[in-house]
């Protein structure tokens, strides 16, 4: 599974607002939601996110194996 924790972490450490990102960057509210629920987004959102952070891929993102796997 992926998880999207890590973004909200650096949106804190970078001292942004999802308001910021929706007002001045054009982030979508449905992709606000997306990750908050970890769902599925693009690479090319990944690489968008990590542009306007200014941030790794890690920062935005991390790997949790299943418990099934």
């Amino acid at each position: 599974m992926i998880s999207y924790e890590p973004f909200y972490k650096t949106l804190k450490k970078k001292n942004l607002s999802t308001y910021k990102l929706i007002n001045d960057y054009g982030i979508s509210r449905s992709l606000l939601d997306r990750l908050k629920h970890d769902k599925p987004i693009t690479t090319v959102t990944i690489n968008d996110l990590c542009t306007i952070l200014q941030c790794k891929v890690e920062e935005i993102m991390t790997y949790i194996p299943d418990k099934n796997e």
